[in-house]
């Protein structure tokens, strides 16, 4: 019996050595020389597995393209899963989210980086800033907006505009792209701030090359670059003015440019694309497949760059889930519940979708605070091509009427259950949900990202990552 208790005690101290081991193999990268010297971070704000699998399968069937986010960084590297509610909810909003990210801690919905009692986090860009390492922001949405606020400065609310970006302009980030040129200037100079101030002005003066639309980002030649492309949010892909508003990847390419020059200590990257969460909130489809398309181009760049500099760590992330994605089986019509008026969602009806001209944001903006029938019933046959409006969404639309509880914009509601009903894409809701979201890490420290965590312990794993080499 003694000798029987001896081994099992043996074999017990064997198993804890070995999981020590593992331990500090999983330690190792934040502390030695697998320590990467760039890290990107890209995230696809609101996207979580159902969204990439979207977008995986739309390129493959309409453009005969890989999907780099799920062929490559998934596919090549480490996958996880975070669990994503916040302090004080089990929904999350971007700014909880994105502060967990950032700062290891939960906060309460709509804070920045910030404790209920009003303490400041540190956030990844403030620690990477100290460490040596040079940052860059990178959006479609207003710069100042929660995500990209809250990888990098502190508010007691995400809504408090002018205050984030004057912090921006006191930390210095050497790069910052995307919209909400409006809450830079002042009231004289067509914007929204309310001390007069020219903060793009401000910029200048401190040496940052100043840029506001794609030619000008793509001859872009400093180390510092502010480059503000629309007064708010940048415009959705299916509807974007090519020349007046770059793509994800032409500011993602813009800003590894700049911050790789003269820069032996490496740098730290965000790029987000916010307009796969706009689409989900107003459950467009064709919106959400074109914004996924544009965010996997910018990791094909990311990819790009890491094969030049293999030391770059490459990172997919998202916040939260956004509108319960739901491509699915349906009936046709409500004449019979038999399977024989039963269709799948096909390659046809993603076809459907790929022939949409105008998102359901430039359908709201054009029909307006009123919105008259003839208009409608044109702007659908001319951006909906093969889709036709029941009556009973015609009629809600006209007489602004929301469908459900959980989808508040009425004309977004109908116009998206037209796209339902003939194309199988459905939607849950029009907010956020408690779906995890998947990690993807390729690159030196990887590992650290690998199984489910929780959304805190990602900043956790990149400030080990952050590390003196």
């Amino acid at each position: 019996m003694k000798a029987a208790f001896g081994v099992r005690q043996a074999l017990r101290l064997l198993w804890v050595c070995a999981a020590l081991l593992a331990g500090c193999a999983g330690v190792a990268p934040g502390r030695g020389g697998d320590a990467p010297k760039n890290i990107i971070i890209l995230f696809a704000d609101g996207a979580a597995p159902t969204q990439w699998e979207f977008g995986r399968f739309t390129a493959r069937a309409l453009r005969n393209e890989s999907f780099a986010v799920t062929d490559v960084v998934m596919r090549d590297g480490v996958i996880g899963l975070l669990s994503t509610y916040s302090l004080d909810s089990f929904i999350t909003d971007s700014a909880a989210a994105a502060s967990a990210m950032s700062t290891g801690h939960k906060v309460n919905n709509f804070a920045v980086a910030m404790a209920p009692d009003g303490s400041r986090w540190p956030t990844l860009m403030q620690e990477a800033k100290a460490r040596g390492k040079r940052i860059g922001l990178v959006t479609t949405a207003t710069v100042y907006d929660a995500s990209p606020a809250a990888f990098s400065v502190n508010a007691g609310d995400r809504g408090q505009a002018q205050a984030i970006v004057d912090q921006y302009l006191q930390m210095g980030p050497d790069v910052l792209l995307g919209g909400g040129a409006d809450y830079f200037l002042p009231a004289a100079a067509g914007g929204r701030r309310k001390d007069g101030t020219d903060i793009i002005a401000a910029f200048a003066a401190r040496g940052w090359q100043v840029v506001r639309d794609t030619a000008a980002l793509n001859a872009a030649a400093a180390p510092r670059l502010l480059g503000l492309f629309a007064g708010q949010d940048m415009a959705f892909e299916l509807d974007r003015d090519a020349a007046k508003e770059p793509s994800t990847a032409e500011m993602a390419v813009a800003a590894l440019n700049a911050l790789e020059r003269d820069n032996a200590g490496g740098f730290v990257l965000f790029v987000e694309n916010e307009n796969t969460d706009s689409a989900g909130h107003l459950n467009d489809a064709a919106a959400l497949m074109r914004a996924l398309w544009a965010f996997d181009h910018a990791v094909q760049a990311a990819l790009e760059f890491q094969r030049r500099s293999p030391g770059t760590l490459i990172i997919v992330a998202a916040d939260h889930e956004t509108g319960g994605l739901s491509p699915t089986y349906a009936l046709r019509d409500l004449s019979s519940t038999s399977s024989k008026n039963r269709f799948n969602a096909d390659i046809a009806h993603l076809q459907m979708l790929d022939g949409i001209t105008l998102s359901i944001a430039g359908m709201i903006e054009t029909l307006g605070a009123k919105p008259d029938a003839a208009v409608l019933d044109r702007l659908v046959a001319q951006h909906y091509p093969g889709f036709r409006l029941d009556a009973d969404l015609r009629e809600a639309i006209l007489a602004r009427r929301p469908l459900e509880r959980n989808f508040g914009n009425a004309v977004a509601g109908a116009l998206s259950r037209m796209v339902s009903r003939q194309s199988g894409v459905y939607w849950g809701t029009a907010g956020h949900t408690s779906e995890p979201v998947v990690i993807g890490a390729l690159g030196p420290g990887a590992e650290l990202f690998r199984g489910y965590q929780d959304n805190t312990a990602f900043a956790q794993n990149l400030r080990r990552l952050l590390m003196p080499r």
